[in-house]
């Protein structure tokens, strides 16, 4: 995700904080730039998760599994 969409989601909320709120088409485009960044979280998260390993007692490296269920 690019600084300047992170900098619109952030002017964003603070303008829905004051008396005037957002309009419409704004709380759209907070809507979409906020799903856009937790996509961006979750993609990065489960990169570095792909990349992770859990060393045993023995040394021995295993790849972390997905949880079932």
């Amino acid at each position: 995700m690019k600084q300047e969409q992170i900098d619109r989601i952030n002017e964003l909320a603070r303008k829905a904080k004051t008396p005037e709120g957002l309009t419409e088409e704004e709380k759209a485009e907070q809507a979409v730039l906020r799903r856009a960044y937790i996509d961006s979280v979750l993609g990065n998260l489960r990169g570095q998760l792909d990349h992770t390993y859990i060393v045993d007692e023995q040394g021995n490296k295993r790849k972390l599994k997905e949880k079932e269920g």
